[in-house]
């Protein structure tokens, strides 16, 4: 009996311990349902569930809120819109904070995201107000504000 509870103990904490995917990542920090809500409704879920590895500038709730409700419902809606503006918030590769260079870098939708470190860092124009959220297959860096191609 003895041994079966610490194989169990054993099991729980390695289960536990597991490293998250991004996806995961993000559901759990709790302050990305409507993104997860879009990823979902784009098909993107496994994409970001892939080997990576993926930087993802992530918009918070408080982020999809800043934009029209009319707009945002009509964006997802629209499953290639959707995933054009969700892809543009991706980067191949997985670059920390301390790594991000001024300039511009091309997204997984194909555009080009502009980068400022002036002040901290900026996609877009939006804040990363929470760097480096790191999962197995990549980043996550958390953004104020949905950012959309050009």
């Amino acid at each position: 009996m003895k041994k079966l509870f610490i194989a169990t103990a054993f099991a729980v904490a390695a289960a536990s311990a597991q490293a998250k995917d991004i996806v995961e990542t993000a559901v759990a920090a709790g302050e990305f349902k409507t993104l997860a809500t879009a990823l979902d409704k784009a098909g993107l879920i496994q994409t970001l569930k892939g080997s990576g590895p993926f930087t993802v500038f992530a918009p918070t709730d408080a982020a999809f809120a800043k934009v029209p409700k009319a707009q945002l419902d009509a964006l997802l809606a629209d499953k290639d819109k959707l995933t054009a503006v969700l892809t543009y918030h991706v980067v191949p590769g997985k670059v920390m904070a301390k790594d991000v260079q001024p300039g511009r870098v091309r997204t997984v939708q194909g555009g080009e995201l502009t980068l400022s470190t002036a002040g901290g860092v900026r996609v877009d124009g939006a804040n990363v107000v929470k760097a480096d959220i790191v999962a197995d297959n990549g980043v996550i860096h958390v953004i104020d504000s949905v950012v959309l191609p050009k």
